[in-house]
């Protein structure tokens, strides 16, 4: 009697009556989408890479003239390695650094900040009053005594420590971007930062420049945009772990199937479905970007997944088709519909991560998805047509059909996994593990864990940049921006001023805070200062007019209506616990002394961000992986119709997220938008292994086969190529660890724990949970036409052929 659906038999008539059009129109398509992948580029921006609807970043965005770009900056600190800054030649260069700078396309020239800017000046009270200027005198010429008026001119600042090194041996140049700046060619038009670009001109005109005229020069860049531009970089690298995963995964793929046609087949078939997923990615004005740069392994990993089931299971009906062409139908019939099952419940897995408000992950999910939809229709319909022309090696088939009429030893003894007392012991192994990682994995955290940017090594020259401003400023490149909102002209209010200060004290006396610097700083300052420098007077007035003159030298610390005031905070870090410390600080003060006129807001600046980033990323997780096991489950039943079908393939699955989050904790790897998609993409892809294992189990099943000898039979045909399927890829994700991106690094040992732990998981646990769960077919079910279905079944498999395949 006949198993399959309709919509199978009706796809293989289809398909294979057809086999010219299909070959065809897949070589027109991979010609087209091909020519669309060549001209996909790098690309990223700064507001795809943070979540745009987070009440934060809104707020960021509303205000964003407000506040200088205080969202997306560049620091480059310009140092000496002998000597001080105190020179004609480091004041000259350091000029020719600004000047170069303000001409870069991207920056936004009015609020680029050096010694050499008009904005940076210098103050002091006299017995007449106030004096101050330029910290570089207008009358400098480079001669000793403009140089030592220099000295005294920082020393009355504020800059030391901000501007200037604590040690005098380097300065900072501020340099805010702009995400669109008017295009050189075409002035009317917006031309989007190029972050990879951009990069490379810091590089090329300032770095590699400058040093390379002064050996004693060294320059230190920190900032988003130089970060991007390094990770985007590392793609290069990364496209060569990809050509190393192809060569890996042929060698291999010649390795198990002993057939140079179908190794190709497989290969060139997975590889058409990446050039698919590539060019439709462009068509939709998608680009690559350093997270979205993982997207194409998994189209590669999961499609030589697939390619191996269909190129085994060609050879299996090979031994007793009359030809290839009735071998290549069989198969199809016999594994279009699991492999269907299994590549929705991917799509369907990787549509969740839409859930998150963040566009890099998005388009993630986004590529992810039209990859498994481009594998349906290259590796479940191209390749089994390929294969009915080219056929298997003769070679090949002697040594599949050796194969099958064989005993394996280790195949008999993993069948132990489906008896009852093997069973039980895997079954409370397993509840230990799952205990034991649930009870590690509450040490798991949102967020970075370390200093500098955790995507990179810690010895790269981004996390070196950055160690050596943490070490020599007192204000680190982590910063906190809070927006104090109030009625036009009203910041300069005594109740504003003094509750800026309150806050300032509070966060200054928070763990992980450096400094706070507001309006409310400056005005006592300003005030001490109009009282003959006497600390007494170092407090805010209550006379308006006192006030107002107080904050006249505030510049940059309110707007032109003086209804924003941003007070700054000065992080150690930017490490999950440190920015969770410091905005449960602001928020409880909002609710305490917050009202209509007087408002407290959260967040700019790049601590502001990453906050925004951790609090959308740990509402988002444990939704995002219910709806994920939501669809895989819901795939699962209406696939098998049995809850104990769908428990033995979902339930090793959601041990390996347990374990996964585990190894997380335990290798100090935070949950962030580089990791957050591993977690969902592992079970997406991991559900592959159950679904083609419990299909195979099941039809031997219904052969009225007992358990054990159904999984055995399982094991020498599909377990085999799940075994070889997991090792393969986790060989070709394992490149990535050597990574010279750490997050990168992170996502290759991850996944390779995941493809490894749920291929385990599939050969092992499963049978073990069938042992339990799935019902014995009744005595009747067991006999056909009078004779034992297990000697029907025995005598077919010594043949060669499985049992059933011709039902």
């Amino acid at each position: 009697m006949k198993r399959h659906p309709l919509s199978v038999a009706f796809m293989e008539r289809l398909v294979f009556a057809h086999r010219p059009q299909v070959l065809l129109l897949g070589l027109l398509v991979t010609l087209l989408l091909g020519w669309q992948a060549a001209q996909l580029r790098p690309a990223t921006s700064f507001e795809k890479m943070i979540p745009l609807g987070h009440p934060y970043i809104r707020t960021l965005l509303e205000h964003r003239d407000d506040l200088a770009n205080l969202g997306n900056s560049l620091r480059i600190a310009v140092a000496v390695r002998e000597g001080d800054i105190f020179s004609p030649a480091y004041l000259e260069t350091l000029r020719q650094i600004h000047d170069e700078l303000f001409y870069l396309p991207g920056v936004e020239r009015a609020a680029l900040r050096s010694l050499w800017s008009a904005s940076v000046r210098w103050t002091e009270v006299t017995e007449e009053g106030f004096d101050g200027g330029t910290v570089i005198p207008d009358d400098y010429d480079g001669s000793p005594q403009s140089l030592e008026a220099l000295r005294d001119n920082l020393l009355k600042s504020g800059q030391i420590g901000r501007l200037v090194a604590n040690d005098f041996r380097s300065s900072i140049v501020e340099v805010p971007l702009l995400d669109r700046y008017p295009d050189p060619d075409d002035p009317g038009r917006l031309r989007p930062l190029d972050y990879r670009e951009f990069s490379h001109q810091l590089e090329a005109r300032i770095r590699d420049k400058y040093q390379a005229q002064d050996p004693n020069l060294s320059i230190h860049i920190v900032g988003f945009a130089k970060k991007v531009g390094d990770l985007i970089d590392g793609l290069i690298e990364v496209a060569g772990f990809f050509v190393a995963a192809v060569l890996v995964t042929l060698a291999l793929l010649y390795a198990f199937t002993r057939c140079i046609r179908g190794s190709l087949a497989v290969l060139l078939t997975t590889l058409m479905a990446v050039l698919w997923q590539l060019g439709l990615l462009h068509l939709l004005g998608f680009g690559l970007d350093p997270y979205s740069m993982l997207v194409p392994f998994l189209v590669f990993a999961i499609g030589i997944s697939h390619g191996v089931q269909k190129i085994n299971g060609i050879a299996i009906e090979a031994l007793s088709a009359a030809d290839v062409l009735l071998a290549s139908r069989r198969a199809f019939r016999q594994l279009f519909r699991p492999g269907m099952v299994a590549l929705l419940s991917d799509a369907v897995g990787f549509l969740t991560l839409l859930l998150i408000d963040i566009g890099v992950i998005r388009e993630l999910a986004i590529g992810a998805s039209l990859g498994v939809a481009v594998i349906i229709l290259s590796n479940l319909i191209v390749l089994p047509v390929v294969v009915s022309y080219i056929g298997i090696g003769a070679g090949a088939l002697r040594r599949c059909r050796a194969y099958a009429t064989r005993e394996h030893p280790l195949w008999r003894r993993c069948s132990a996994f489906a008896t009852p007392r093997v069973a039980a012991l895997s079954l409370g192994l397993a509840v230990l593990a799952l205990l034991g990682g649930l009870w590690y994995g509450q040490r798991l955290q949102i967020g970075d864990l370390d200093q500098g940017a955790p995507e990179l090594r810690p010895d790269s020259r981004y996390n070196r940049d950055n160690a050596f401003i943490i070490e020599h400023y007192s204000t680190s490149s982590d910063v906190l921006v809070v927006m104090v909102r109030t009625p036009p002209e009203g910041c300069a209010s005594h109740a504003a001023l003094s509750a800026m200060d309150e806050l300032g004290w509070r966060l200054q006396n928070t763990e992980g805070v450096q400094s706070a610097l507001s309006m409310a700083t400056l005005s006592k300052q300003v005030i001490k200062g109009m009282n003959e420098g006497s600390l007494k007077w170092e407090a805010l007035s209550r006379n308006p007019d006192v006030l107002n003159h107080s904050i006249a030298r505030a510049e940059g610390l309110y707007n032109a209506d003086c209804s924003l005031a941003p007070l700054l905070v000065f992080l150690e870090d930017h490490r999950a616990a440190t920015l969770a410390r410091a905005v449960a600080v602001v928020e409880a003060f909002d609710a305490e002394r917050g009202s209509p006129q007087l408002r407290f807001l959260l967040a700019a600046g790049n601590a502001g961000i990453e906050a925004a980033t951790n609090q959308v990323i740990a509402a988002a997780e444990r939704s995002m992986l219910l709806a994920v096991y939501a669809a895989v489950i819901a795939m699962c039943l209406l696939t098998f119709r049995s809850l104990a079908a769908t428990a033995c393939v979902i339930l090793p699955l959601v041990l390996t997220s347990v374990l996964g989050n585990a190894l997380m904790a335990a290798l100090g790897i935070g949950v962030k938008v580089a990791t957050l998609p591993v977690i969902a993409l592992g079970v997406g892809i991991g559900v592959d292994y159950g679904i083609y294992i419990y299909s195979r189990l099941e039809s031997y099943l219904r052969q009225g086969l007992a358990l054990r000898e159904a999984y055995y039979l399982t094991l020498k045909s599909t377990g085999r190529a799940v075994l070889f399927t997991g090792v393969c890829l986790a060989i070709g994700v394992a490149t990535w660890i050597f990574s010279a991106i750490k997050f990168q690094a992170d996502m290759g040992l991850m996944l390779t724990f995941m493809f490894l732990w749920n291929m385990l998981g599939a050969l092992w646990l499963l049978p073990a949970l069938a042992c339990f769960l799935i019902r014995r077919p009744p005595p009747g079910a067991a006999r056909a036409s009078g004779v034992h279905v297990d000697v029907v079944a025995e005598r077919r498999a010594q043949a060669g052929q499985p049992p059933g395949l011709g039902d």
